[in-house]
């Protein structure tokens, strides 16, 4: 039997997951088939459960759902605890199970862009889900220091705090006139973009948080959007000098980290990747 690996999101049409993740169970010969399941937040509780059917290995739960998830599962690990989120979902001994593959997929894209993260002072733009599971990938790696920049401050704040006392972190407003923000991009080697802006079909598809002029030469920018490959950010940290790192790597590494939990075996990165550029290219 044909077993199902699910992607649980709202919407999730979009999504080049089920052509990467197809392409490396047909590679690994898995007999297994990742499909798409649009999920609306009140459907979310029958999706999950669901996941019990026994032809079912495993699912990717994506937004709006990765917080909520976290409460339907009887077995989140501590990381999935710290980040307060769940990405992927496996059954083990009639129980669900769930992690957060999202930090491995930070570290992973940092460390194949050549990005030493001990020792080094990171600005962060945004607060929302997906950061979360930064400032655990940064506090693990043992960066020097964090400023977290947000438009509203409270959210901030309150991602400082996941910080921990291991990874010293302030705030301050996104917003290019700040002078707070400006230092703390003048002394940070990694700038983070973890918000939606600039991503295909979000909120506004060419915008950048801040202008080319608030960085510098020899910094290194990495935004978390994978679609398109080259976003706004991207564009204007690069005339700025640095080196930019997209978000693609990032998700595919998470993928293979999810894959090797529901199927036990190494995924081929080439093949992930592959299929991955395949779908992004289909979809300009």
């Amino acid at each position: 039997m044909t077993a199902t690996i699910a992607l649980i999101g709202h919407p999730v049409a979009h999504s080049i997951s089920p052509r990467f993740q197809q392409a490396a169970l047909d590679a690994a010969g898995v007999d297994a088939h990742y499909e798409a399941w649009d999920t609306t937040p009140e459907a979310l509780p029958a999706a999950i459960e669901r996941l019990r059917s026994g032809d079912v290995l495993g699912a990717n739960v994506t937004v709006p759902h990765k917080v909520a998830a976290l409460r339907l599962i009887e077995r989140p690990d501590p990381l999935a605890e710290l980040v307060g989120a769940v990405n992927t979902i496996w059954r083990e001994r009639g129980l669900l199970h769930a992690t957060n593959t999202d930090v491995a997929g930070v570290l992973h894209a940092l460390a194949d862009a050549g990005v030493t993260l001990a020792g080094e002072h990171v600005v962060l733009l945004g607060a929302g889900g997906a950061a979360r599971a930064v400032v655990v990938a940064l506090r693990r790696a043992g960066a020097a220091s964090l400023t977290i920049a947000n438009r509203t401050l409270p959210r901030a704040q309150a991602l400082a705090e996941l910080a921990g006392q291991g990874l010293p972190a302030s705030v301050c407003e996104l917003d290019p006139g700040s002078d707070a923000l400006r230092g703390a991009l003048m002394r940070a080697g990694l700038v983070i973009h973890s918000t939606p802006l600039g991503m295909r079909h979000g909120p506004d598809e060419r915008a950048t948080p801040l202008p080319a002029d608030c960085f510098h030469r020899g910094q290194v920018a990495f935004d978390l959007v994978y679609v398109p490959e080259r976003t706004p950010f991207l564009d204007a940290t690069a005339s700025a000098g640095a080196r930019t790192v997209g978000g693609l790597a990032m998700l595919v590494h998470q993928g293979a980290e999810s894959f090797r939990l529901w199927t036990g075996r190494e995924p081929s990165l080439e093949v992930m990747f592959a299929a991955a550029r395949a779908a992004l290219d289909g979809a300009r």
